[in-house]
């Protein structure tokens, strides 16, 4: 199966992405995906995204609530995400790119998550209103707390010691943790049992997050499906919600990745997560794609 494809990176977190407008369900199977996912025998990313099409709006609802296009995105182990920060400002200009459009313009995804609007800026970056957390328990899902509650300087014990985490879904689920060292936490270690802990039943992405002041972090991440990546959005977001509910730090933040920063608000006067960041086209291509399972 020969594979046309383009592949972009926001702030180091990578994707191929690839034109499936013509079918309503990805082209590949997510083994497949993770074949060509893998960085020694693939092109190598952190996930595939496929663009399909956007959903008409639904019966009684004004045409406002159709969509421009969808985006499904596989991890690089196979497993699907809900939604994807980095990946859908990506997407945003993948599809510029596939339609011919300049900046400035928005665009109206649907994604697993709910529907998700990206704004291309002339500035090249891109403008992404994530919508509002969730913070209930169920809505992680999570056990730390009763179902209609949220979780908030919660403790979970991991490998023997207690830390104080807070949970929020951006539409795809989140533990956020403060330390007072980012760069020296044990993430390769530690990372992996977070995701799998057995107080989030449907796995987490896990942060870690230091503040340097109110309106400036540092976080390194373990996302969920992916391992450790230089960025990660939708935990970039989550990050400054859950430091606004500890008091830690200001609705509008400046969040340092090891990829570089990303501008965070939470509105006060819609309860909307806005994301500003880039998203560069790395390169394009075609490739042979054999039978993950013929080996």
């Amino acid at each position: 199966m020969e594979i046309q494809f383009d592949k972009y990176q926001g702030l180091g977190n990578d994707f191929i992405t690839i034109d499936n407008r013509d079918r309503t369900t990805p082209s590949l199977t997510p083994a497949q995906a993770a074949q060509l996912c893998d960085r020694h025998f693939g092109i190598g990313a952190d996930g595939a995204i496929f663009a399909l099409p956007g959903k008409p709006a639904e019966s009684g609802e004004s045409g406002s609530s159709a969509t421009d296009y969808t985006m499904r995105i596989y991890n690089s182990d196979g497993s699907e995400p809900e939604m994807c920060g980095n990946g859908i400002r990506c997407f945003a200009k993948y599809l510029a790119q596939l339609d011919g459009i300049e900046a400035p313009h928005t665009y109206r995804i649907h994604t697993l998550a709910g529907t998700i609007s990206p704004e291309l800026r002339p500035d090249g970056q891109v403008r992404v209103d994530m919508g509002e957390p969730r913070l209930t328990a169920a809505e992680i899902p999570t056990t730390l707390a009763p179902t209609d509650k949220p979780a908030i300087a919660m403790p979970l014990t991991v490998d023997g010691e207690v830390y104080t985490v807070t949970t929020i879904s951006m539409g795809n689920p989140h533990c956020i943790t403060f330390v007072e060292n980012v760069a020296d936490f044990p993430l390769e270690a530690i990372g992996p049992k977070f995701e799998t802990h057995p107080e989030f039943p449907k796995k987490i992405n896990a942060e870690f997050i230091e503040i340097v002041r109110p309106n400036y972090i540092k976080m390194r991440v373990w996302e969920r499906g992916a391992g450790i990546t230089l960025a990660c959005g939708t935990g970039a977001c989550a990050s400054v919600v859950a430091g606004v509910l500890n008091g830690r730090c200001e609705r509008h933040t400046t969040v340092e990745l090891p990829g570089g920063p990303l501008e965070i608000e939470w509105s006060a006067e819609n309860n909307h997560i806005y994301m500003t960041g880039p998203a560069e086209l790395a390169f394009r291509g075609q490739c042979e794609l054999s039978d993950p399972d013929s080996a």
